[in-house]
């Protein structure tokens, strides 16, 4: 049984990115962890209500998905430049917690601030000496995030992996329905329409009826 854990910035980018990844994982026996860095803002305002609203989706999708284990760590939406020290302390407390070998992250490149805020902490809290027991770190792609970013304002995503999810597709939809209010209607990329879309063109790159796609990162065989 390998140890997996999820760092997703906010609540549905886990699905998002590898919602069915995370299903094979657990079909294949394995014990993932999910880790939520930011609460929602909602028109850039906080509601407690609302954000309690969203966790219950969260942990809805989790059930959905079947996996061990998730926490919130809470941090606020769209300031994650101006909390990065307590953003690295969290993840380097949650990493040395969790001990995973494999370890799922955004992309650095990604449109939205605080995707870019956790990969690059994701990158200082996996140094190799700091974290010894990770021996895979993959960036996954957020539809309406990774894909958004101008030209030549940072590096494009360019998948070397892909995760065959031929099998877990519909239960990645499901845990997205779960997240009612960020789910949105075609064409929109998160649409259940579009994600289904995105999965097969991933799973004609690589033979596959349906896949995720990933940047590998770091690989210590």
């Amino acid at each position: 049984m390998a140890q997996i854990l999820i760092i997703a910035p906010h609540m549905d980018d886990e699905v998002l990115g590898c919602g069915g990844t995370i299903a094979r994982h657990v079909d294949h026996g394995d014990r993932v962890d999910v880790c939520v860095v930011c609460n929602r803002a909602y028109s850039r305002v906080y509601n407690a209500d609302m954000i309690e609203e969203e966790k219950a989706c969260a942990k809805a999708a989790q059930d959905i998905l079947d996996y061990a284990g998730l926490r919130f760590l809470d941090l606020p939406d769209e300031q994650l430049s101006l909390h990065f020290q307590e953003l690295l302390e969290a993840l380097e407390r949650t990493v040395a917690e969790v001990r995973p070998e494999l370890i799922y992250t955004c992309f650095g490149g990604d449109l939205h601030q605080d995707h870019r805020a956790v990969a690059q902490a994701s990158n200082i809290a996996l140094r190799p000496f700091a974290a010894p027991f990770v021996r895979r770190v993959l960036a996954y792609e957020v539809p309406s995030g990774t894909e958004q970013v101008f030209p030549g304002v940072s590096e494009a995503f360019v998948p070397t992996v892909f995760q065959d999810i031929s099998a877990q597709l519909d239960r990645k939809l499901s845990a997205m329905a779960a997240y009612e209010r960020e789910s949105r209607s075609a064409p929109h990329p998160r649409s259940p329409e579009m994600l289904r879309a995105r999965a097969q063109t991933r799973g004609a790159q690589c033979g596959r009826l349906a896949a995720e796609a990933f940047m590998l990162l770091r690989e210590i065989a």
